[in-house]
């Protein structure tokens, strides 16, 4: 069967001499796995290139019900980035959003509004000309939403801890250990204020922002089975003064 989908790419693997396997999120067929053979034809139109992490595409897949992974018919770039390619900074919160979606999104079904989503999130990193020191920490909490298990801060009060199992705020202490003291659970409730528009008025120490990241890591991990090791995690953590 063949169809056309707007895609994402979250990684490649080198498949023997000259095929590579692409990890894309879909839009309509959710995460798929395709095989491309490496054309070195001057006029082929898909290119190597094109499959860098993060990169938007408008592909044409052949599936088959016999095969694991579908074959990539063509591709073709749905919107080149500016800066999201240039910026050192940014650069750095591509290569962890991209993995951060290769674990978040394993045997992700059709979801298009994550989908979407997440494309407008890259978009919106690209474009912004301002700090987008926290980008990475809204998408990670906000995508959340899409996954079934966002934070509730409307059981927020002072005081309260925060039920990472549960993903709900209490002044009562929950029957297991998957918990976040008052000081912690209060940067969560924080943290879901943000928005686009209102990210850059978040001012965190390095110290604090990574304390963010490896919280919101450890939420994931507690919901989503076999969430990897980030390997990404070191540089960004290094970023910001």
């Amino acid at each position: 069967m063949e169809y056309k989908d707007r895609a994402i790419v979250l990684r490649t693997v080198k498949y023997g001499d000259n095929k590579l396997i692409v990890d894309l999120l879909t839009r309509e067929a959710g995460r798929v796995s395709v095989v491309w053979k490496v054309s070195m034809s001057r006029t082929s139109k898909v290119r190597k290139q094109f499959f860098q992490p993060l990169t938007l595409l408008e592909v044409d897949m052949e599936r088959s019900p016999r095969q694991a992974m579908a074959a990539l018919g063509d591709a073709r770039l749905f919107r080149p980035y500016v800066s999201l390619t240039a910026d050192a900074v940014k650069i750095s919160q591509g290569f962890f959003v991209a993995e951060f979606l290769v674990y978040a999104t394993r045997d992700m079904h059709p979801e298009p509004l994550l989908y979407d989503f997440v494309e407008q999130g890259l978009l919106w990193l690209d474009a912004t000309v301002g700090s987008t020191a926290n980008f990475h920490l809204m998408f990670m909490l906000r995508m959340s939403r899409f996954l079934g298990f966002m934070p509730d801060v409307g059981t927020y009060v002072d005081g309260a801890v925060f039920d990472l199992r549960e993903g709900v705020f209490s002044t009562a202490m929950p029957l297991h250990r998957d918990v976040l003291m008052p000081e912690d659970a209060k940067k969560m409730q924080i943290l879901m204020r943000m928005t686009p528009s209102n990210l850059h008025l978040f001012r965190f120490s390095r110290e604090e922002r990574n304390r963010v990241v490896d919280l919101c890591l450890k939420f994931y991990r507690l919901h989503i089975p076999q969430f990897g090791e980030m390997k990404t995690l070191e540089v960004l953590q290094a970023l910001f003064v």
